[in-house]
């Protein structure tokens, strides 16, 4: 039998067959990345090879596992941890994820704690709650310090809510333009309103936070819903302010009513005229949602009928919330024919809507549909909304009076219903919400004269005049206090550095929009022309090009 044993060596680590003994790379082998094969043993081979390579290989040290192990964890506890950095880190997680500050108080927790790090201190839940309180307060002085900073005015708004122990608590939201030109929307104060709560009441909670902000000097609207109590409110703190002449042209702009509380009456009102229309669908979900063994019934029609699946689900809507009404509808009608199968097979279902009853949701569907994307376009947080006010109100007018010239009679009498609500509150627009329009460069003062016109041509030219008269008091205003800084921060700079930046489709017809607005603009300085003027006799920027434009941005 031949003895020779074939040993190979990979770059310096040798394993020798059959044990599989390894050894390390030298760093000769590692450049030369080279195999090389040793043989040994036997009549043929000896062993002095073998031996000149094992003198110059690296061999590997062959620890005891546990050992290692051992000295790992001895290593982790030696690690110094930083119990302040740690404490706040630990009660950012808490503010971030809304944990109870008792969690500390859980002996798993604190368990978990120790063997993680045994030299780590355990904090209390009262020592937790003054790091929370702590980072609040350091957050507190970083906004504060930006509302001072910022050259430009806040708006406001307020809205009073109870809890389910019948607390009442206010909340107070600044909404601002940073020095970026960002919107930037901040609570300001969640906190408890003992009763009363009359107008006078909440009109000195609300100065009182202003003060303790120090913005009661740089304040421009002041958005709250239809309240009767908020009617006194604002008015109180507008007398407030203007003694001090904190407000500009008087307080004339300062009261700004919510429009999705409106909005929310106007639809209220429609859809107690549809009620007995609507009744069918909301028990047919409430049967299908009753019970595991309907959903599941139902889901087994859904998949009986080809080319539906149950993918969006039912919802039942809630009687205060008139947009989850049409989120209903909608559902229901895309499983019209799931909803006519479980008729057929459940004998206990008695609420399937007729042929002409499924027709008249799908129109009152789709009647509803305009109003529930309006609400969604301006109940949104992250982008402007003031310049979409009134292409909204328009469009909500017009949906109305088209609606009380629509064969159906169910259809015109709700429009007729939501009409009578709609004047009560709307018929005069918002005329500050109008400048939002105006400043929208897709829009300006020709786009409100074209709506103006489809709504009562007569009264169109007046209310533009109206509008527009306005729009240059308020300017005239802003113009006399201004200052230098404020003016250096023009259209034409940001237009200007966004030419060299251009970073998409639309920034790169920004950049050439801004380019000929630095022309108009030198051209208005060397002219000593009303920027204004200057601004409404620039041409419309094309809604095509510029459909999802950032009005802040350009």
């Amino acid at each position: 039998m031949d003895n020779s044993v074939s040993m190979e060596v990979d770059g310096g680590n040798a394993t020798q067959n059959p044990e599989n003994m390894e050894r390390s790379e030298t760093t000769e082998d590692i450049k030369k990345k080279k195999t090389k094969k040793f043989k040994a043993g036997g009549k043929q081979y000896g062993t002095s090879t073998l031996k000149r390579h094992l003198d110059r290989c690296v061999k590997i040290d062959f620890e005891d596992i546990g050992q290692t192990l051992i000295e790992m964890q001895n290593k982790m506890g030696a690690l110094e941890i930083d119990n302040h950095v740690s404490r706040e880190m630990f009660a950012a997680f808490v503010i971030d994820c809304d944990v109870p500050f008792s969690i500390v108080d859980n002996q798993k927790f604190r368990n978990w704690v120790k063997y993680i790090s045994p030299t780590l201190g355990l904090i209390t839940r009262n020592t937790l709650k003054d790091d929370v309180l702590k980072i609040y307060l350091r957050e507190k002085d970083k906004l504060k310090s930006t509302l001072l900073a910022i050259p430009n005015r806040v708006c406001l708004t307020s809205d009073l809510w109870t809890s389910i122990t019948t607390e009442g608590y206010l909340c107070l939201t600044a909404h601002f333009v940073d020095l970026n030109w960002k919107l930037q929307s901040k609570i300001l104060s969640f906190c408890h309103m003992p009763p009363p709560h009359t107008g006078f009441e909440l009109s000195s909670k609300i100065f009182e936070l202003l003060n303790e902000w120090e913005i009661e000097k740089k304040i421009m609207t002041l958005t709250l819903d239809n309240a009767s109590a908020n009617d006194t409110c604002q008015d109180h703190l507008k007398s407030t302010l203007n003694m001090h002449d904190w407000l500009l042209c008087d307080g004339e702009f300062f009261h700004i009513r919510c429009s999705v509380p409106i909005l929310n009456l106007i639809m209220q009102d429609g859809l107690k005229i549809a009620h007995d229309a609507l009744d069918k669908i909301r028990e047919s979900v409430k049967y299908v949602r009753g019970s595991e063994s309907r959903m599941i019934r139902f889901k087994e029609c859904v998949s009986a009928i080809q080319g539906l699946t149950f993918t969006s689900g039912l919802h039942l809507d809630v009687t205060t919330q008139w947009n989850s009404t049409y989120i209903m509808l909608e559902s229901a009608i895309n499983y019209r024919k799931a909803f006519e199968y479980l008729k057929a097979t459940d004998h206990a279902y008695k609420y399937c809507p007729s042929v002409d009853e499924w027709r008249r949701v799908e129109k009152i569907c789709e009647f509803l549909y305009p109003f529930y994307e309006t609400t969604n376009l301006i109940s949104g947080t992250s982008y402007p909304t003031s310049n979409l006010y009134f292409l909204q109100v328009y469009h909500i007018q017009c949906v109305l009076m088209g609606s009380l010239r629509s064969e159906d009679e169910l259809l015109r009498s709700m429009g007729e219903k939501m009409m009578n609500k709609f004047k009560k509150y709307w018929e005069k627009y918002s005329v500050i919400l109008a400048f939002g329009a105006i400043l929208d460069p897709r829009l300006k003062i020709s786009t409100l004269e074209l709506m103006y016109e489809e709504i009562d041509v007569e009264t169109a030219k007046g209310k533009v005049e109206h509008v527009k008269k306005k729009l240059y008091k308020i300017f005239e205003k802003y113009d006399k206090n201004s200052l230098p800084t404020v003016q250096a921060q023009g259209p034409s700079n940001q237009s200007s550095s966004m030419a060299y930046t251009p970073e998409s489709a639309s920034k790169k017809r920004l950049a050439i929009v801004g380019k000929l607005m630095k022309r108009n603009h030198q051209a208005e300085v060397s002219s000593e022309k009303n920027p204004l003027d200057t601004y409404l006799e620039e041409p419309l920027l094309s809604k095509n090009c510029f459909e999802d434009l950032d009005v802040l941005e350009w």
